[in-house]
């Protein structure tokens, strides 16, 4: 055990490695975007095609603590698309003390990547200006019982 001593000497216990996070994105059981099935073709895109197409990505992944997706709930803030498959993301979370908020930016950054015509991907988190359930569609907010 740490903290034992063998012969005078501490005996070595967990490593660094061990207390540290891994940087590994596990997917959790709230994000249900499947993997890429189709290559990015090589010719010209639609980027509003593709943008149709990411919206339909993130409406398969779910804010964990609110049973609403996440472009619904109103956490995606923009969504552009180069005309060479290059796509951006400025979205943000419910709090900055979210619980998700080191893996679900990762997580949006898969779901757009998945689809097809998407050459890369940036998605930035932002906190201006600070995310309301007012921000949330209007099927999310009766859901959600808010001002009804």
């Amino acid at each position: 055990m740490s903290g034992e001593f063998a012969g005078g000497r501490p005996v070595p216990g967990p490593g660094l490695d061990q207390f540290l996070p891994s940087m590994e994105v596990v997917e959790p059981d709230w994000v249900h975007v499947p993997p890429a099935a189709v290559e990015a073709p090589a010719g010209p895109i639609d980027p509003e095609a593709v943008k149709t197409a990411i919206i339909d990505n993130l409406l398969l992944i779910f804010d964990p603590e609110i049973p609403i997706n996440i472009y619904d709930l109103g956490l995606i803030y923009g969504i552009e698309v180069a005309e060479d498959g290059q796509a951006r993301v400025e979205m943000t979370l419910t709090a900055p003390n979210c619980p998700v908020a080191g893996s679900l930016p990762a997580m949006v950054e898969r779901g757009v990547r998945n689809v097809p015509g998407v050459s890369g991907c940036h998605v930035e988190l932002v906190w201006d200006p600070p995310w309301n359930l007012g921000m949330a569609s209007e099927d999310a907010q009766i859901a959600l019982g808010y001002g009804f």
